[in-house]
């Protein structure tokens, strides 16, 4: 099942070979985990052409994984970080920062000249637990959709030299998840998926899902003793050719006008374009508060 969110807030499940939406009677695709996918349809059927693609899920808690892709690992070695990137680092995202497919990706020049790209999965997590062995990790798993972790590196660079970091990838617009959640049973072979990320169809990520150090089900067990509720989100780590690590990193990093293609393979495509403070909002962004 391909599972959304549309138009206003409502819930659906997509045929795509169809065109069709079939509109679900639940409130959020949270709760939809929550009652464990009991939920009856409203009969309502819409043409997908016809609506609007929001963010598939707002999670209660959202867990961020950092270094687990071996070649991503590698080559941040060659940065400049006050620590070094080690895996099993777990951090919370600010969940108001989500977006969906399609929405815009705010740059606050306010605050960042050093604006990233993180093509990740997310796991979906449908039955609650806590304290669970890797074996039992699996039953835990509800489906997968896709992340593009967008990061500040000159704030996450200072934030590095505390040996933490959070405020880089937590800012208005940062998060952007879509464009829908694909469940388990549609993805058998979730450790093995190809993923690429495009910047105006330029090429800049390409991996495997096959490449994490830590196995998914490892990953859940691992997270499981903060207490996971249904609906929540873990990432998985991003794979290797973020703008941060290249030669000359201003040629790579985005900008107003950039669009972003973050894709896995039977996930979809995750689409978001890149503005400037003043075409969100017409006037020029704030002063920076700093301390």
């Amino acid at each position: 099942m391909k599972l959304i969110t549309f138009d206003d807030a409502r819930v659906g499940r997509l045929e795509l070979e169809e065109n069709l939406v079939i509109e679900l009677d639940v409130p959020s695709t949270r709760e939809y985990f929550e009652l464990e996918g009991k939920v009856a349809e409203t009969g309502e059927r819409l043409a997908y052409s016809d609506v609007r693609l929001r963010a598939p899920i707002v999670p209660k808690k959202f867990f961020h994984t950092a270094g687990n892709f071996a070649a991503h690992h590698e080559e941040l070695e060659a940065v400049d970080w006050s620590h070094p990137v080690h895996k099993g680092i777990v951090f919370f995202q600010n969940i108001d920062a989500i977006i969906g497919p399609d929405d815009e990706i705010v740059y606050p020049d306010q605050l960042t000249r050093e604006m990233d790209y993180e093509l990740e999965m997310l796991a979906v997590i449908g039955k609650p637990g806590k304290f669970f062995s890797p074996e039992d990790a699996v039953e835990h798993i509800a489906g997968f959709t896709i992340f593009n972790d967008i990061s500040a590196r000159d704030i996450q660079r200072k934030e590095m030299e505390s040996g933490v970091f959070s405020f880089s990838k937590a800012i208005d617009t940062f998060c952007p998840i879509g464009p829908y959640i694909v469940t388990i049973d549609e993805v058998p072979d979730y450790q093995n998926l190809a993923m690429e990320l495009r910047v105006n169809g330029d090429v800049r990520q390409k991996g495997n899902t096959n490449e994490m150090i830590v196995t998914l089900p490892h990953l859940i067990s691992y997270h499981s003793p903060q207490i996971f509720s249904a609906g929540d989100l873990i990432s998985t780590g991003t794979i290797r050719g973020v703008a941060a690590i290249q030669p000359n990193p201003f040629d790579f990093y985005l900008k107003p006008g950039d669009v972003v293609e973050a894709e896995i393979q039977g996930l979809g495509v995750l689409r978001n374009k890149v503005i400037s403070w003043e075409e969100r909002y017409g006037e020029p962004a704030p002063q920076r508060v700093d301390w």
